[in-house]
């Protein structure tokens, strides 16, 4: 089981010693791309137990030919791939992906929190008590914002990794809590530890402004119920961009339930065509994110943005999503399929 990670992060607490441990894990700035995925006799099969060719094997060829040698898109493909597994990884130090924009990460979990000008709205809270304490509270200020100032949590779905934090900082700051209404009801089934108490329903297409930023949001569910993605507005000096979070990426186990999710895809990418969407983000690290936030932090300045892909690139992020999940469907659909594993609760 991995154990949120409790520590108070500043810039100058990322020291050479933890660069190092990040560079062993293959994910400091300048390291050799991930591997693509595992074997295809492992994950994706190529045929049947009778060797007939599975009806998966297109698909999962389709998302690696559109991955290529992109490091972001290699890394969507592993993190689809069946038995695949998130990396347990150091918690790295605050820093601010867009002027507006401040990465907060427990490592195998993070948050993301939108700096406007009347205060900040918070996308997920991590997974507890501690960690609101330990990374969202520090890790603002070490990057100049007034954590009091936290005025909204949008919680992307129902599980304990991004709603750990929630309660606390609205008991602490008098921050008002978002979710879809049913997530809302997914945790008033399970009734699970440190959930927050129910506050204000998601609309489905519906817009959060603060200080003249205004944040679309977008149910798309399949992970849960009620999963819900952001499209964020950054900026870079002068320039501004649209970014899309997706809300969770872990696949459910039914037929159903992954029609769903690939349906929810679908519907999203014309969402980020027509908000001419450029940035991709996401709450775990399986899209070379935290790879990406470390190459951020130590480039020159005016060096180009890792987090800002173009419009093509995350159209083609979400057609591996795409794919993949078809290859999934696939493989659940096939008469010699076996049980497909439960999803995670979380992630």
């Amino acid at each position: 089981m991995i154990h949120p990670t409790r520590r108070t992060a500043t810039d100058a607490d990322f020291t050479r010693r933890r660069f190092a441990q990040l560079a062993a894990l293959g994910i400091a700035a300048g390291a050799a791309p991930i591997a693509a995925s595992a074997p295809a006799s492992a994950s994706t099969p190529a045929s049947t137990s009778t060797g007939t060719p599975s009806a998966s094997r297109p698909h999962y060829d389709r998302a690696r030919r559109l991955a290529g040698d992109d490091p972001v898109l290699r890394a969507l493909v592993t993190a689809l791939t069946s038995g695949s597994d998130l990396p347990d990884l150091p918690a790295p130090a605050p820093v601010k992906l867009f002027d507006n924009l401040v990465l907060l990460s427990a490592g195998w979990v993070s948050a993301m929190a939108v700096l406007t000008d009347d205060g900040i709205v918070l996308i997920d809270a991590l997974t507890s008590p501690a960690d609101a304490d330990g990374i969202i509270v520090p890790g603002l200020r070490a990057v100049g914002a007034d954590p009091a100032a936290i005025k909204h949590v949008v919680l992307t779905h129902g599980h304990s990794d991004h709603f750990g934090g929630a309660q606390t900082l609205a008991d602490r700051y008098g921050a008002r809590v978002h979710m879809s209404p049913a997530d809302w009801d997914l945790l008033a089934r399970t009734r699970p530890a440190d959930a927050p108490a129910r506050d204000l329903d998601i609309a489905d297409s519906g817009q959060l402004t603060l200080g003249g930023t205004t944040i679309e949001l977008h149910h798309t569910p399949g992970h849960t119920p009620g999963t819900v993605s952001p499209v964020i507005p950054v900026r870079a000096g002068r320039r501004h961009h649209s970014a899309m979070l997706w809300g969770g990426l872990n696949p459910p186990s039914t037929v159903e339930e992954l029609r769903t999710f690939l349906a929810s895809v679908q519907a999203f990418r014309g969402v980020m065509r027509r908000a001419n969407v450029e940035v991709e983000l996401s709450n775990h690290p399986n899209d070379h994110g935290l790879e990406r936030a470390e190459q951020l932090r130590h480039q020159p300045p005016g060096a180009a943005n890792p987090f800002l892909l173009g419009g093509p690139r995350t159209q083609r992020y979400m057609a591996v999503i795409d794919a993949m999940l078809r290859g999934r469907i696939a493989d659940a659909e096939a008469p010699t399929a076996r049980a497909v594993a439960a999803p995670l609760a979380c992630c």
